[in-house]
């Protein structure tokens, strides 16, 4: 790949020149006047970063190296605060099926089904819609066309509250979906329970998702770590109120969880509307928002296939584990082992957020070097932690779960299940990365038809033969899905290392010329 980007150095340089010629212009725009160009200092790096891997007279190791320390310094501001607003969150619903377990082992089952089993159909659906917004205001905010961030924002806030309409029937005809996957009438009703207290969520998911890739895209992600933090503080609280002290059960779990993701998506907007850093990005409400909206689904619709079909992969294994013998065991210890795994992918997930913006702002400010190093060094990294992670799990195997629940036999399970936990946390430090890259790139569609290809018609037939025709269990069922998550984890390595990163650029250029085309018209009109 380098030898590939230093052979077309000259190019570089002359779409590197003309790229940078308007910039008195921007800096005369309107909005500009009354606030400081959002994060300059990220785009001063990453024009350093360009230049640094562009200087073919310095020595290769020497430019290696400082191109490394430029890019983990950009990556450690936009990652560490982000995966800290990921794993706030998750924490918020862990902790919510730990208050629901210490309830009971049918609690536990009831609270994991419902979240892996209707929740994530939602946060899937909602977060790859959300990814539309995320690759149109990184590419644009590399750009320096601030002034379009605020109409994506609305825009897709407005697509997605409309999408959350028909979510809802989901959640209130849960039991009877659950019963038609053959769950127990028993955990049907428990589980439903539990998902009638999330509904308010999911339309706290179809604004909090705009404005976080909002503000991510602008590298601003510290302001949501405290909002998160803070949150979760509340949300502890408020739980062991509605739980424990009014004895509300289950619906009180849920419930909280709802107001607490309300609390965030108000803290976080509350911020946009006051603070200088979002001046020129967040110009107000604007009625030109509601136009082009047909083509903003379209957009958001690739990305929705693209997260969903991931999301969904996992809660297809919980559903499935629930039709073994005993499933209420299977659930319990494969619902411990998706919590720790779903808690220590949002480090994984932040790794996605990160490189999504920053290969979305390299190419949008035209530098193909810099994003094609920014795709490497973010993979390694994150592939580094996830190492360090799996290793942490497998020596705590043995007392992990009793975090969740204090019986012994499911502790005893969750032991038996820990290889496999380890084995989809190494392969969750490359893999949504890659996703990552492929959001920044916009490249939602094609990673669509990877996932449909490498999980639905591989992993889960694979896992399925393995658990019930050989008898392996959920042991089996696991197996045959990391199969299909490695196939695909493999074919996006290759994927990216073909990129041809001076196209990439091109692509960038010409998506925010047909959008800002758009825009215009529908000032016009």
């Amino acid at each position: 790949m380098c030898r590939k980007l230093r052979g077309q150095h000259s190019i570089l340089f002359k779409k590197k020149k003309s790229k940078m010629e308007p910039q008195t212009d921007e800096l005369q725009h309107p909005f500009l006047h009354s606030a400081t160009p959002p994060s300059s200092a990220g785009h001063g790096g990453s024009w350093e970063l360009e230049r640094v891997l562009s200087d073919t007279q310095t020595p290769f190791v020497r430019r290696f190296t400082s191109a490394t320390r430029i890019e983990i310094g950009l990556l450690y501001k936009l990652a560490a605060p982000t995966v800290l607003v990921y794993l706030i969150n998750n924490s918020m619903s862990m902790s919510t099926r730990i208050f629901s377990g210490q309830l009971g082992n049918l609690e536990l089952a009831a609270a994991s089904l419902g979240n892996q089993g209707i929740q994530l159909f939602a946060y899937g659906l909602m977060l790859g819609m959300g990814s539309a917004v995320e690759t149109l205001c990184g590419q644009a905010f590399g750009a320096k066309k601030y002034d379009m961030l605020g109409v994506y924002l609305q825009r897709s806030a407005i697509v997605l509250t409309i999408t959350a309409f028909p979510i809802t029937l989901v959640y209130i005809f849960s039991k009877s979906i659950l019963l038609l996957l053959g769950q127990s009438p028993s955990m049907a009703s428990a589980a439903a329970l539990f998902v009638y207290g999330l509904i308010p969520q999911i339309f706290a998911y179809a604004i909090n998702f705009p404005i976080q890739k909002f503000l991510q895209s602008q590298s601003i992600v510290a302001p949501s770590a405290y909002i998160s933090a803070g949150t979760l503080v509340v949300h502890l609280f408020l739980s062991w109120i509605m739980v424990y002290k009014l004895g509300f059960g289950l619906i009180g779990a849920s419930l909280t969880l709802s107001f607490s993701w309300w609390i965030i998506v108000a803290g976080q907007f509350i911020y946009i509307l006051t603070s200088d850093r979002c001046k020129a990005t967040w110009t107000g409400f604007n009625l030109k928002a509601f136009g082009g909206l047909w083509d903003f689904v379209k957009l958001s619709s690739g990305s929705a296939v693209m997260l969903c079909l991931e999301s969904w992969y996992l809660q297809v294994l919980v559903l499935i584990a629930g039709l073994l013998e005993n499933p209420e065991l299977a659930l319990d210890a494969l619902s411990v082992c998706m919590a720790i795994n779903g808690l220590l992918f949002m480090v994984s997930v932040g790794f996605n957020a990160a490189a999504s913006v920053r290969v979305g702002n390299e190419l949008g400010a035209g530098n193909p070097k810099a994003a094609a190093f920014s795709v490497i060094t973010v993979t390694t990294v994150s592939f580094i932690i996830a190492v360090i992670e799996a290793m942490i799990v497998l020596s705590l195997r043995h007392v992990i779960s009793y975090a969740f629940t204090g019986g012994e036999t499911v502790a005893n399970a969750v032991s038996d299940l820990c290889p496999l936990l380890a084995i989809t946390i190494i392969l969750n430090g490359i893999q949504p990365v890659l996703s990552g890259v492929a959001v920044g790139c916009g490249w939602q569609a094609y990673v669509a038809y990877v996932n449909v290809g490498c999980y639905y018609i591989v992993g889960i037939p694979i896992g399925c033969v393995l658990g019930f025709y050989f008898n392996f269990g959920v042991k089996g069922i696991w197996s045959g899905m990391i199969g299909g998550t490695g196939m695909q984890t493999i074919i996006l390595i290759w994927s990216t290392y073909r990129t041809d990163w001076n196209k990439e650029v091109e692509k960038a250029n010409n998506r925010l010329d047909k959008w800002e085309a758009k825009k215009e018209s529908i000032q016009k009109d």
